[in-house]
């Protein structure tokens, strides 16, 4: 079966090609960050209008690249929520239209789902029974998972996720939109130990996680420095250290609360390096295994979406021709793939 996937929740508008049997033909992806940049973040309406600009060129643009025509399709997945609900509504309509149009069938992919099986698109994944780390945008969760659509929710964030926290603290240091991405950079040219700030909720028992107070220490130490370059790179990193020193003490933690084998890590921050340097090195000393997204899938794509909505269409699940979206959607109320 081969699946259209189209990610339109916020402020990219990815498209991928996946075959249940050959795997991920092709993926193409348009980011607006110039779009928003002027603004400081995303402006809602804008992100809409711009979808609906670049969708149809994409659409033709990722079936060009895997060599086959709109007729060859067998079926499309589209982020129906959570995220904007103007620009989910395009992607839907989209969607829709063009499944009604080829008499195939089509189903709304939860895009939390999309980032949390995106490792398993990568040769020799694991399969499910696994911990997943989901970091990304407002979402910071520790979830296990017995099946495909079979989610039991162990940890999440109290306040700021880790991604939020990124681009707020970039933004009172003075770097430009998006600030993670920003901070990250800067945090590889920083004097570890200079700084040092507190791993949240880690000396207490439990999975949850609060990344508001960092912002606070953060500006703290801003205003008392001389605000230079080396400054903010030294402080940069001293943050980057307590995020994902938390991250990886909160993972270990679920590893062997849970015990499970393997922990799969996903979303925008998952990218991170030094995340990723962490957990490989918990990993080799405590004998679990730890999978990774490239971090092009890291970020939202249509590949994801492509691959989680094949899983399901493959097992006969599929919408009807209703356009519906929704803004806020928890990962435990989806169906289980059997």
């Amino acid at each position: 079966m081969r699946v259209l996937g189209i990610e339109s929740s916020c402020d990219e508008t990815g498209l991928a090609l996946y075959d249940t049997h050959a795997g991920l033909l092709a993926h193409t992806l348009f980011t607006q960050i110039d779009l928003h940049q002027a603004y400081g973040g995303v402006v809602p309406e804008l992100a809409s209008r711009d979808h609906v600009q670049r969708l149809l060129p994409l659409i033709r643009a990722t079936l060009g690249a895997a060599g086959l025509k709109i007729r060859d399709i067998d079926g499309i997945a589209y982020t129906s929520g959570p995220g904007l609900v103007g620009a989910l509504l395009v992607g839907a309509a989209t969607a829709r239209a063009l499944a009604w149009s080829l008499d195939v069938p089509a189903i709304g992919v939860h895009h939390m789902e999309g980032h949390l099986l995106a490792p398993l698109l990568e040769p020799g994944a694991p399969e499910p029974p696994f911990v997943a780390l989901l970091v990304s945008g407002g979402h910071t969760q520790l979830i296990e998972v017995s099946a495909i659509g079979r989610y039991r929710l162990l940890g999440d964030t109290l306040d700021d996720a880790a991604g939020e926290a990124f681009d707020k603290t970039a933004k009172l240091m003075g770097l430009p939109y998006p600030g993670g991405p920003h901070l990250a950079r800067i945090a590889e040219t920083g004097v570890s130990g200079r700084f040092r700030f507190a791993r949240p909720m880690c000396t207490r028992p439990g999975l949850d996680f609060s990344f508001s107070g960092l912002k606070t220490q953060v500006l703290l130490a801003w205003r008392e420095s001389d605000q230079s370059e080396q400054a903010r790179a030294d402080i940069a990193s001293a943050f980057e250290e307590a995020v994902t020193e938390t991250l990886a003490i909160k993972c270990l933690r679920a590893m062997k609360e849970t015990g499970m084998g393997t922990l799969i890590v996903a979303g925008g921050v998952g990218a991170n390096r030094r995340l990723r340097a962490l957990l490989a090195e918990s990993a080799a000393r405590e004998g679990f295994r730890v999978a990774f997204p490239r971090p092009e899938f890291c970020t939202d794509n249509g590949a994801m979406i492509a691959f989680a909505g094949a899983k399901r269409l493959e097992a006969g699940l599929h919408d009807d021709s209703a356009i519906e979206v929704r803004a806020r959607w928890p990962l435990e109320e989806l169906t289980a793939v059997v």
